[in-house]
């Protein structure tokens, strides 16, 4: 009778015991299982957003706000971002971010190669090529179109809603904010294309092309020449030839070069147009200064080429 009772005393022991330990394990399974499988969506928070140059990571960071911690991995302005090459810590970065946008088409291959090495089902990945459906070998520098800059800022507010859908009201708040805000910059473009539209220009490299293109303005130089110098090639002598002789019978008003993509062949240009009295108009690959935003870099760049053509 004394260890029946013992027997009984034991099993009710163990059953408050157990009553009191299940809740916590239970809720620590719950904890494990949401660690091994991020949520879809996150209820509020700061996103961990990783853009391969920062020109889409200006904008990405304007976007985002208070919500939005933005890293950019090309910012350097003495580098080509076409010749770039990851690091460890651009890895590290890959690995951990919720977002990541990359331009594609061939520019930053590099950070294809991040996300392969890093798989991740919680990231989320942007490609602007993807958006506009180009392809390698396709003119990639895609920042210097205006309307595909705003098609890349309501992406990118779409997947920030996506990913943050708590903030979804902030997010679109945001968005019409940098509408506003790129206001002076499609006004500049406006002004050009008004007052200059058709009047024959130069540049040394396709960066230009796009933004020729929405300016209005007659962009006469060498394709072949211009993609060369685009893929860090020596253009073909006849394209050479030919670029110099427009430049030498004052048939452009204005030569545009790219900063970054500068060589002994460009610098010849450039010192040519100077030698004719025709305005040279550097541009840049990446925002300069490193500090500024998407907008203002563009407008001023915009606002040196309305003062060149001004001169003509």
């Amino acid at each position: 009778m004394r260890y029946d009772t013992q027997y009984q005393m034991t099993l009710a022991i163990k059953s408050r015991l157990l009553a009191f330990l299940l809740p916590a394990v239970v809720a620590s399974g719950t904890g494990l299982s949401a660690c091994g499988t991020p949520p879809a969506t996150r209820s509020g928070g700061m996103l961990q957003v990783i853009a391969g140059e920062n020109f889409w990571g200006s904008i990405a960071a304007q976007l985002g706000g208070a919500h939005g911690s933005v890293m950019s991995i090309v910012t350097n302005p003495n580098t080509d971002p076409h010749e770039y090459e990851s690091s460890s810590a651009d890895a590290r970065a890959f690995a951990t971010a919720d977002y990541v946008i990359l331009n594609g088409a061939g520019y930053d291959d590099w950070g294809q190669k991040l996300l392969s090495a890093n798989p991740s089902q919680s990231r989320k990945v942007f490609t602007v090529a993807d958006l506009l459906n180009k392809k390698a070998g396709d003119n990639p520098h895609f920042w210097y179109n205006p309307d595909w800059v705003d098609r890349v800022a309501d992406q990118i507010t779409a997947d920030y809603q996506v990913l943050d859908a708590a903030d979804a009201g902030y997010f679109r708040q945001q968005r019409e904010a940098f509408r506003t805000a790129l206001e002076p910059y499609h006004d500049a473009i406006a002004h050009i294309r008004s007052a200059f539209s058709a009047v024959p220009v130069g540049s040394t490299e396709s960066i230009f092309v796009y933004m020729a293109q929405a300016l209005g303005v007659n962009l006469i130089s060498p394709p072949g020449f211009m993609q060369a110098i685009s893929e860090g090639n020596d253009p073909p002598a006849q394209t050479v030839a030919r670029f110099q002789d427009q430049v030498s019978h004052h048939q452009i008003k204005v030569l545009v070069y790219n900063t970054q993509t500068r060589t002994a062949i460009t610098d010849n240009l450039e010192q040519l147009a100077g030698r004719n009295g025709i305005p040279v108009v550097g541009i840049s690959e990446t925002v300069q200064p490193t500090t500024a935003s998407f907008q203002d870099w563009q407008t001023k760049q915009l606002n040196s080429l309305q003062a060149a053509l001004s001169r003509q």
